[in-house]
């Protein structure tokens, strides 16, 4: 069975929803799934997993969040080729640089060698119905880049 690790950071629980909701579409379809909050695992963790996924929040200050910051670095020392990566996040639309930090995870995840199988899914605040069907989309196509 495929696995598939999810790593979050959120503050206002927001990006846990949406980490929630990856977990649980690849869970319907036959995925094992661990998720943890950022500041529970080690980047080296992604190693023993199929489906990469980092889910983060962006605040207006646009830098990778303090306790997220960590795992980020070590990110990009790994070598996760063969891997299959995906990015999430939640941000507000008020500030100029909306979801900022998924973009620098996905470069991040870049330099480690793995294969992005799924376009990012940047939501504004809360999921609202559209952005669960994106999301779950999301998930679907990380699961068909495994067979490829």
């Amino acid at each position: 069975m495929a696995v598939a690790k999810i790593v979050y950071a959120s503050l206002t629980g927001n990006t846990e929803e949406i980490a929630d909701i990856v977990a649980e579409q690849l869970e319907e379809k036959g995925i094992d799934v661990e998720i943890n909050e950022c500041t529970q695992v080690d980047a080296d963790d992604f190693l023993d997993a199929d489906i990469c996924i980092v889910g983060s929040y962006t605040y207006d200050d646009l830098l990778v969040p303090d306790e997220i910051a960590d795992f980020y670095e070590d990110l990009l020392e790994l070598d996760l080729s063969g891997k299959i990566y995906g990015v999430v996040g939640s941000g507000d639309t008020f500030y100029p640089c909306f979801c900022q930090v998924v973009d620098q995870f996905d470069k991040a995840f870049q330099s480690t060698g793995a294969k992005k199988g799924a376009e990012s899914v940047k939501v504004d605040l809360a999921a609202e119905e559209e952005d669960i069907v994106a999301l779950e989309a999301f998930a679907d196509s990380l699961i068909q880049h495994l067979d490829n």
